[in-house]
């Protein structure tokens, strides 16, 4: 399984677990919120890099 997948798996684990204590919108909005606040919070030497390896990685 690839790095991606399992991020995405525990995503999707996350919300599913956060679903029934929090309600439906509120772990939407956690299992979205919390990567792009990772996102933002580097800087911006740090986001050049992941987009190049992002797009380096979709031409395999």
């Amino acid at each position: 399984m690839s790095k991606n997948a399992k991020i995405a798996l525990g995503g999707v684990v996350a919300a599913v677990v956060l679903m029934p204590f929090i309600g439906f919108w509120l772990s939407l909005l956690i299992v979205i919120g919390v990567p792009v606040v990772a996102y933002l919070a580097l800087d911006p030497a740090q986001r050049r890099r992941l987009r190049r390896i992002n797009r380096r990685e979709i031409g395999r």
